[in-house]
């Protein structure tokens, strides 16, 4: 079974792909973490946890689900990661819920795709062609992780150096606390009230006021809300106001995927 949480599309096209080479199931994980978690998933076949990387590890909304949620059948499990080039330390993260969980870590696969963080004007935009380059790029590499998921094999990816950690584990936390701030977040008056951040948002950050998007604390900074709109009309500040709202529906059909 193929599992999921994708905020703008990246990490939705690699599970998919997977779960199609593997023959197998594939399910979105939003509704579960927006619930809280839920009734345990079953599968004969080894869990597949496709996740995206915030800050050098997995998201920590995505953390505490995966803790408390309750897998049956298979006590094999593999991750995938997909992150802007640097996924740090997210699969020791994971290796220490599996086992926490009594079940087996089989390894993780690390893929490099576009970045969406716009937000934020340290960060600069990628190039269409760039954008393209890394779609395809994770595309064929796909088949051969598929293959080695097929053959019982632990994934096997890039060492992570003591000093990484040593940097990491104290730095996500205050990022986490001090830089992802929502109240920036606003709506202006092309927003159609439809609702849509309301029900992508991983942690339930969003509510409609008067038919237009209110946002409050916690927040992810996922870029789910601002990823999604169909009217564009969501900005944070003043640094989205020049910049193109990354998905990857809008880049899948240009790569060719």
């Amino acid at each position: 079974m193929v599992l999921y949480f994708s905020a703008t599309g990246n990490t939705r096209f690699v599970a998919k792909e997977v779960a199609r080479g593997l023959e197998d199931d594939c399910i979105d994980l939003l509704p579960l973490i927006k619930k809280g978690g839920g009734q345990a998933l079953r599968s004969e076949k080894p869990f597949v946890i496709c996740a995206t990387v915030y800050v050098c590890e997995m998201p920590r909304f995505l953390a505490s689900f995966l803790k408390k949620q309750e897998l049956l059948g298979s006590r094999k499990v593999y991750f995938i990661f997909t992150s802007g080039g640097y996924a740090g330390i997210s699969g020791t993260l994971a290796k220490s819920i599996i086992r926490h969980k009594n079940m087996e870590y089989m390894g993780h696969a690390e893929f490099k795709m576009p970045r969406n963080y716009i937000i934020n004007d340290s960060y600069p935009l990628l190039e269409e062609d760039e954008i393209l380059n890394r779609i395809r790029d994770s595309k064929s590499k796909i088949p051969q992780v598929v293959e080695e998921i097929k053959s019982g094999e632990k994934l096997r990816s890039r060492y992570v150096f003591l000093f990484e950690k040593a940097v990491t584990l104290p730095f996500n936390p205050i990022w986490v606390k001090y830089r992802q701030p929502a109240e920036k977040f606003y709506a202006t008056d092309k927003c159609i009230g439809c609702g849509a951040c309301v029900k992508l948002c991983p942690v339930n950050n969003i509510e409609l006021n008067e038919g237009k998007p209110a946002w409050a604390g916690p927040c992810a900074h996922c870029m789910a809300c601002i990823g999604n709109c169909p009217a564009e009309a969501i900005e944070y500040g003043e640094v989205t106001k020049t910049r193109y709202r990354y998905n990857f529906i809008k880049f899948g059909e240009k790569a060719e995927v």
